[in-house]
């Protein structure tokens, strides 16, 4: 016989342990099955190694310019690859620990396996070690995520890969192209250039980060140029071949060629193997499993969360989301928001969004108001040296209500919480602008871009006002 639950979480990531112990503590006898790492990708091959690497990067950049903080290193300054891989996976492997403990402590049970669905109730669990067994539950919740894609026209090579990985390669490539200059490439542009890697991008539209705010990809793009970062955008790249030694391709009429390619050109579902026609569920054309704003499929009692729903492929939305099944799984009644999901982007500078931008105000026919305060104007960022960037706050000319948010800007990551927190709560630039704001610090950007939108920022030069 089959283990009985109530629930059962497939995917153990950001949203299905989130996901698993809410539902545990809403009352719920809880599964939980995960094909291989408690985390998942976010933990395993993405969010926290990425950024953990970034953050060593970010130490040998102080490191290099320790002269213009007045201190002095004597010797060589250089990254020590092996060890920068070792406190990644130290850092991996703690927090994935703490998820083991979490889950434990929520009373949750945990597979470990491949999961697919043998009937409406039923879930096959195949392990690695060959055991097979058998999970039954009332209600189901998936969240199985996503994969990068790798395109059919790309050719095998060793030198060729993606995101997850180039976190393990064996070395820091001399040169190395980057296909896809959306968020996730632009990331490893930035972490490898400031490695001394020779970083080519190139992006078939026509600027970096195509679904940002144009001001922010003219700012980063800038940024990563004077970096040394050589960008191709506005055509794709063609006759891509690899060899033991390096990857070759044609951008335009310019050869281009380096040691090793990332392709990051879009992730997809992770559903073949779940064989979701047992339980009655269709995913669409691409894979993707269509839910409403509770979460639900087409098939009652059957969830689905983060990446594999083809919405928001962000690990907080899945947390976001997770919870808002859970409860909806549990009794109670919850609807997630897809319209203020904050976006972070760990470049140099760094880049905090939420909201729309000012293409889509006017896609919209949103009249509205721009205030922006430069970050080359703030005390702290003067103090920390990091002054490229700025703050901009989007406002509805009829309401004042703060309806988009985009920073570019030392901790842009960090100061974004402060937007989502006043939108969520539908604030106006002016009640945003009143709110007294500690010095020196970055978050004086946010109330200064605010005062901006009425012109009323006493820390920018405007025109003078004659009576």
């Amino acid at each position: 016989m089959p283990d009985k639950f109530d629930i059962c979480v497939i995917g153990a990531g950001p949203g299905g342990y989130v996901a698993a112990i809410r539902a545990a503590q809403n009352g719920a006898k809880v599964a939980i099955i995960e094909k291989e790492y408690l985390g998942g990708t976010c933990l395993n091959w993405g969010c926290i190694p990425t950024k953990t690497l970034i953050a060593s990067a970010e130490v040998l950049h102080k490191a290099k310019t320790a002269s213009d903080f007045g201190i002095k290193i004597d010797g060589n300054v250089s990254p020590d690859w092996p060890a920068m891989l070792g406190r990644k996976t130290s850092v991996v492997e703690k927090l994935r620990g703490g998820i083991g403990m979490l889950l434990k402590n929520a009373g949750v049970t945990a597979f470990t396996g491949s999961a697919s669905f043998a009937d409406r109730k039923t879930i096959n669990v195949a392990g690695t070690d060959g055991r097979k067994e058998k999970v039954s539950a009332d209600k189901f919740i998936i969240a199985s995520g996503s994969e990068p894609a790798m395109p059919g026209f790309i050719p095998k090579s060793k030198r060729i890969i993606t995101s997850t990985e180039i976190l393990s390669i064996n070395e820091i490539p001399k040169s190395l192209l980057v296909l896809g200059g959306g968020v996730i490439g632009c990331e490893f542009a930035c972490l490898f250039a400031e490695l001394g890697t020779k970083v080519t991008v190139v992006e078939m539209m026509p600027n970096i980060l195509p679904l940002q705010d144009k001001e922010l990809s003219r700012i980063l793009s800038r940024e990563m140029k004077a970096r040394g970062i050589e960008i191709f955008v506005g055509s794709p790249m063609e006759k891509i071949e690899a060899d033991g030694k390096s990857v070759n391709g044609v951008v335009g009429k310019e050869k281009i060629s380096a040691d090793y390619m990332l392709v990051s050109i879009g992730r997809i579902p992770v559903t073949k193997s779940l064989n979701l026609a047992a339980a009655g569920i269709a995913a669409n054309e691409k894979g993707w499993i269509p839910v409403d704003t509770k979460c639900r499929t087409s098939v009652p009692g059957i969830y689905a969360i983060g990446d594999v729903t083809g919405r928001v492929q962000l690990a907080h939305f899945a947390s976001a989301m997770g919870l808002c099944a859970a409860d909806n799984a549990t009794g109670k009644d919850c609807e997630f928001r897809e319209d203020l999901v904050p976006g972070c982007i760990f470049t140099s500078p760094e880049i905090g969004t939420v909201g729309l931008s000012e293409e889509q105000c006017k896609e919209k026919n949103i009249a509205y108001n721009v205030g922006k305060f430069p970050f080359a104007a703030l005390g702290k960022a003067m103090a920390i040296n990091e002054t490229s960037g700025f703050c901009k706050i989007i406002a509805d000319s009829a309401t004042d209500q703060v309806i988009g948010v985009h920073i570019a800007g030392p901790h842009a990551t960090d100061l974004i919480s402060e937007a989502v927190t006043a939108m969520n709560l539908e604030v106006t630039a002016k009640a945003l602008g009143k709110a007294i704001h500690a010095h020196p610090t970055l978050g004086e950007a946010m109330m200064e871009a605010a005062h901006a939108v009425h012109g009323e920022s006493v820390h920018m030069l405007a025109p003078r006002k004659h009576k």
